[in-house]
């Protein structure tokens, strides 16, 4: 009865009534393009973890709606994904997936390849996973969602692509501010006007993607799969470096005591490509660089 008040008293809330918007959420995504432009000159979107469907919806009146022929709206394209069937919307193309599989990747790619190679412009996703009250393990239900949503944006999106995704603010926003830059060249962290002061959440705004020389997009979950065994299966270097860093904040990459492969020989390779490499983000460097140096010197003097 209570929340009930407080969203009939919420502007936002009605407003979203009075204009058609299934949530007030959508107006968050607005504000988000006001500040930012997400939106301009955007032709194919995804929107994961869609259902209601509110933010579908301004991608559909934003990027769709306001085109003036039949051959401007066949060139808009908008999959929505969500494991929830919603009711249908304007120029959106809904697909029922689980966004920590790689068949909803491949999924996705397949609305936007017409033999012509074309990928995603822009990803969006707001969802959430049910709030217990306790700050730390919400934060970290978050962050897991976000590592499912970035795996699918490395598969989807183009080159100079977009992606806003929800956060819940917390201590961990420095490590999430490193994760990201290894995938996109500009970060903010952006609460709009439309979210509740007294919520937590807030928005990463990422710009400009680019992979990483030598990776390979994979589907990170460290919940279900040993993500450092996948790592090594992609047979790039670069992802057993970064995918343990991104799943756990591991800067140990993939090394491992027990891996007797793993020679004097490769870890000297290892440190000489991650030196030279000029791509290779400054801040792992910096706290790779005495690791590699100490295991070396521990294999040199086991070897004297």
């Amino acid at each position: 009865m209570g929340k009930t008040s407080k969203d009939k008293r919420d502007v936002y809330y009605r407003q979203a009534k009075e204009e058609g918007w299934r949530a007030r959420s959508a107006f968050k995504l607005m504000h988000i393009n006001d500040q930012f432009g997400v939106l301009d000159n955007v032709q194919r979107a995804v929107d994961l973890c869609a259902a209601p469907g509110s933010w579908s919806q301004v991608l559909s009146r934003k990027l769709y709606d306001c085109c003036l022929t039949d051959d401007q709206k066949s060139e808009v394209k908008i999959v929505a994904v969500d494991l929830q069937a919603m009711a249908p919307i304007r120029g959106v193309v809904q697909l029922q997936g689980d966004i920590t599989k790689q068949s909803t990747a491949k999924a996705i790619i397949s609305h936007f390849n017409y033999g012509d190679d074309k990928k995603a412009q822009l990803v969006v996703c707001d969802g959430a996973p049910d709030v217990t009250g306790v700050h730390e393990m919400d934060e970290y239900m978050q962050s897991q969602l976000i590592i499912s949503a970035l795996s699918i944006a490395t598969f989807v999106l183009e080159s100079g692509g977009k992606f806003v995704a929800k956060i819940f603010k917390g201590n961990a926003n420095c490590m999430l501010e490193s994760r990201l830059l290894s995938f996109f060249n500009n970060f903010q962290i952006y609460k709009p006007p439309s979210s509740r002061p007294s919520s937590n959440e807030a928005f990463v705004v990422c710009c400009d993607f680019r992979l990483p020389p030598g990776y390979i997009p994979q589907v990170i979950n460290p919940a279900r799969d040993d993500f450092r065994q996948v790592a090594r299966l992609t047979g790039s270097a670069i992802n057993q470096r970064l995918v343990p860093f991104i799943a756990c904040g591991d800067l140990n990459g993939c090394t491992d005591e027990e891996d007797e492969d793993f020679t004097l020989e490769d870890l000297e390779m290892t440190y000489d490509d991650m030196i030279n490499d000029v791509d290779f983000p400054s801040e792992f460097k910096d706290e790779l660089e005495p690791v590699l140096l100490g295991e070396i010197a521990v294999r040199s003097a086991e070897r004297d």
